[in-house]
């Protein structure tokens, strides 16, 4: 255990917190995502001092998935260390299953067993009674829907979770798992968590709108497209970046000539706003308050104050949606892999 302690100024308005969709829970516009720069076999004083700025710039929101790390559950573990020094109460805490997690035939996708055996073993491994949130972390295309959400619907009336949700579930998906939780008196699915970016705006053809609808809050991730909407790559490829690693996360014709000529252009758009690029790609993900939140990733605690920075100027004019959008019009990128749709 260190000798933190919050910062007592970490609810001063800095940070907003957007309800979710029609239910009580509320988040703040920015929450901390556990995807990369969390595994390991210890934690690390950077994991613990990203975690800490974070909660100090009222970000109150830690979201995981069972196989975060490498190695898989690892990030689990040492959040759970990390979050312990937190007030349990002030933190919203979450976790995913859906996507492989232990070999043989139950351990991914949307089966009764698979989830409910992996909230325990996520517990288990954060050290805590309950989680606040809990997700189907993808689609089974091949499990009834009702199988998975009925376990959703049992991991809370155990008291293992507090709320439910489903990640990259397209519309007319989504648009059934609430009706079924609704047919059933279950759960109510709370808030999907899509890609979503201006690099991927999938969730435009439909999906929006039917959460809003629907009275179910969004949390996107990758908003700044594994850092491409960043100045990162404003001159190339820099050594030990994303791109610049085998991890595979951003792909060649991602980063062409013409790509890079956009991000050019919508980095003199932020500045003009007062904005780096990467504050701007946030704020216009929060530009319609039917997303709630957006997910990052940090590597460095500087990183979570920059990004954080982003929810001071959330509104865009008209002129500048157009620059953006006439911007955007100008390159086709591939398919990704959540597109949804």
């Amino acid at each position: 255990m260190s000798d933190y302690k919050p910062d007592p100024l970490r609810y001063d308005g800095r940070m907003p917190y957007r309800r979710c969709g029609r239910n009580g829970i509320k988040l703040p516009a920015i929450t901390l995502g556990f995807w990369h720069h969390f595994g390991g076999d210890r934690v690390t004083e950077n994991q613990r001092e990203m975690v800490f700025t974070a909660f100090d710039h009222g970000i109150t929101h830690f979201d995981l998935a069972n196989n975060y790390g490498p190695p898989y559950g690892s990030a689990e573990v040492n959040a759970g260390q990390i979050l312990a020094e937190l007030p349990r109460h002030e933190i919203l805490v979450s976790t995913k299953a859906g996507y492989d997690m232990w070999p043989g035939p139950y351990g991914e996708w949307g089966s009764r067993k698979y989830l409910l055996n992996s909230l325990d073993q996520s517990l288990e491994r954060l050290g805590m009674p309950y989680v606040d949130l809990f997700y189907s972390h993808r689609f089974d295309p091949e499990t009834p829907l009702e199988e998975t959400l009925g376990a959703l619907n049992s991991a809370v009336e155990q008291g293992k979770a507090l709320y439910v949700g489903i990640s990259s579930y397209n519309t007319s998906q989504t648009r059934e798992a609430v009706a079924i939780c609704k047919k059933n008196n279950w759960a109510p699915i709370v808030i999907h968590q899509p890609n979503y970016s201006m690099f991927n705006r999938w969730i435009e053809k439909g999906l929006q709108e039917e959460a809003k609808q629907l009275g179910v809050g969004m949390i996107a991730f990758c908003p700044l497209y594994q850092g491409l909407l960043t100045d990162k790559y404003l001159k190339g490829i820099p050594k030990g970046s994303r791109a610049d690693s085998t991890e595979g996360l951003l792909r060649e014709d991602e980063l062409s000539e013409p790509v890079r000529k956009v991000i050019t252009t919508l980095n003199a758009i932020a500045l003009d706003r007062g904005q780096s690029l990467a504050q701007m790609a946030l704020a216009w993900v929060l530009r319609d308050d039917v997303v709630t939140s957006a997910l990052i990733g940090a590597s460095s605690s500087s990183q979570i104050i920059e990004n954080c920075k982003a929810v001071r100027n959330m509104s865009f004019s008209s002129e500048e949606i157009s620059d953006i959008d006439n911007a955007l019009e100008q390159i086709q990128l591939p398919p990704s892999l959540w597109a949804g749709e």
